[in-house]
């Protein structure tokens, strides 16, 4: 018996029943030696307001990059240069 479609709805490509839409690529406009943990005003821009960094997911960082993000962040709080 085939599957009936629906007309408003579009067709599905994957088990989760959504269609994927890729994420547009991060523009990175900084490099990784601009990291550091005493550049507060760009580590600011990765972290909530509740002092919480925020994931890969949200940010669009290579790896490599959300890595050092991470580490700076946790030394500038050592420091208390961030809350």
């Amino acid at each position: 018996m085939p599957r009936k479609t629906h007309p408003d709805r579009p067709t599905r490509t994957s088990y989760s029943g959504e269609i994927r839409t890729p994420r547009p690529k991060p523009k990175i406009d900084f490099t990784v030696d601009m990291l550091d943990f005493k550049n507060t005003a760009l580590l600011s821009q990765f972290v909530t307001e509740a002092g919480r960094i925020l994931p890969r997911k949200y940010t669009g960082l290579p790896a490599h990059y959300q890595r050092r993000l991470t580490k700076a962040i946790k030394r500038a709080r050592q420091a208390l240069l961030m809350k």
